[in-house]
């Protein structure tokens, strides 16, 4: 008999002494200010409870529950002892009796789980003054926005059917909540990310920032300073070459996620118009200093769902529109009615497309189909900031947009030929 197959059996239990290791490493750490008799459970500790879990999960189930109300009392005896003669957080004794748990699992179902579970919990308890720092960051109005997103996303999404309905049935209620899902989660990271790095770090960082929530806003509000700020012409021309930037990276990663096979096609249709718009606003940056106090992009507030709903409101109608331009004028059909809208909103093409069933248009097919409301989006964004800006400075700051899409037409031309 192997070493490895002798040890077989006891890999449930190495698992829990680990798992219990892992958390005590944190909590001993944690503690190690503390004088003796004011600790509740510390690394030792920590790893014999794991272990106890293990040789629980060995047992029948009247024992096991019999060891794991006898380590809960325990905990519970030694912290209310503790907190007697001084002020003690309750977070080592429930950890503790969660790493009993954790080591009962190990050993009763999968070492594996176990573990990640242990990893799971250190993450939480080492992550203590960045939670605590998040919390004092948050208002009101914030923890309700947060509240409503859990809600849409984790209760009213997975009761939804996820069944064709409607004309053609082309309205998948599950799918098209999955609209209102994404896109107030990806105003959520936009927000955070604004909160994070703060607005008056310069125009880049507004930016990127700003166009997670959306790019149109900030080509708008860039445009919208050129006429006030010329002496900052060159650094704002650089952010509205980096905020199309990121929108084209945001479709490729919807993309990826909601319609994969169209991917491949997307990146190579979208690479030139990419790279040109990423010289051209590493150029403009290097030949202009931003001197000047970046305010805050007004995107207005992320968490409201009107756009969301009104977003998914479109993709809904445009998806019995584009069932249709399919069965009457095939996949030339798909791509005007995606063009068009493509002019409002890039992310609906996206949601659209990917409501078609698997299958109906050919890989190639659907990511140049997705290519041409994303070049069309790129190009109204240069007309919004010619229209805002002025001919003059909004031509020369718009130029990385034409340019970017007149690199992607040229590639699928040629490809096509």
């Amino acid at each position: 008999m192997t070493i490895a197959a002798a040890l077989t059996p006891f890999v449930g239990l190495f698992a829990a002494l680990a798992a219990g290791l892992l958390v005590g490493l944190e909590r001993g750490w944690n503690q190690r200010m503390l004088p003796e008799g004011h600790r509740v459970a510390g690394f030792r500790t920590f790893g014999l409870i794991g272990l106890s879990g293990g040789i629980a999960g060995l047992m029948p189930d009247w024992v096991a529950a019999a060891l794991a109300l006898g380590i809960a009392g325990t905990l519970v005896a030694g912290y209310l002892r503790s907190a007697s003669s001084t002020a003690l957080s309750s977070t080592t004794t429930v950890a503790a009796i969660l790493t009993f748990g954790i080591g009962f699992i190990a050993e009763r179902v999968d070492p594996v789980r176990g573990l990640a579970a242990a990893a799971t919990v250190y993450a939480l308890l080492s992550a203590r003054q960045t939670m605590h720092a998040l919390l004092k960051g948050l208002e009101q109005r914030e923890i309700d926005a947060v509240a409503r997103f859990a809600l849409i996303a984790l209760v009213v999404l997975p009761l939804l059917p996820d069944q064709g309905l409607g004309p053609f049935d082309a309205w998948n209620p599950r799918r098209i909540w999955m609209v209102v899902v994404l896109v107030t989660g990806l105003s959520l990271a936009g927000y955070v990310a604004a909160r994070k790095f703060g607005a008056n770090r310069g125009t880049m960082v507004v930016a990127l920032t700003g166009a997670l929530v959306s790019s149109t806003a900030v080509t708008a509000d860039f445009a919208r300073r050129m006429r006030v700020e010329p002496e900052a012409m060159r650094p704002l021309t650089a952010g509205i070459a980096l905020a199309s930037i990121v929108m084209f990276v945001r479709v490729q990663v919807l993309t990826a996620v909601l319609v994969p096979a169209a991917l491949p096609m997307l990146a190579l249709a979208m690479a030139p118009a990419t790279v040109v718009a990423a010289v051209w606003a590493g150029l403009a940056w290097r030949r202009g200093e931003d001197t000047s106090e970046t305010p805050a992009v007004r995107i207005g507030n992320p968490f409201d769902f009107a756009p969301a709903l009104l977003l998914a409101g479109v993709v809904a109608v445009l998806s019995v529109a584009a069932r249709w331009a399919l069965a009457e004028f095939g996949d030339r059909g798909m791509a005007v009615v995606l063009g068009l809208t493509g002019l409002m909103d890039v992310d609906a093409a996206v949601l659209t497309l990917a409501g078609l069933p698997p299958g109906t248009i050919a890989a190639g097919t659907a990511g140049v189909t997705l290519a041409i409301p994303v070049i069309a989006n790129t190009l109204i964004k240069g007309g919004i900031t010619i229209g805002i800006a002025g001919w003059r400075r909004g031509f020369a700051a718009s130029l990385p947009l034409f340019a970017a899409s007149a690199a992607s037409i040229l590639f699928l031309a040629l490809y096509r030929v």
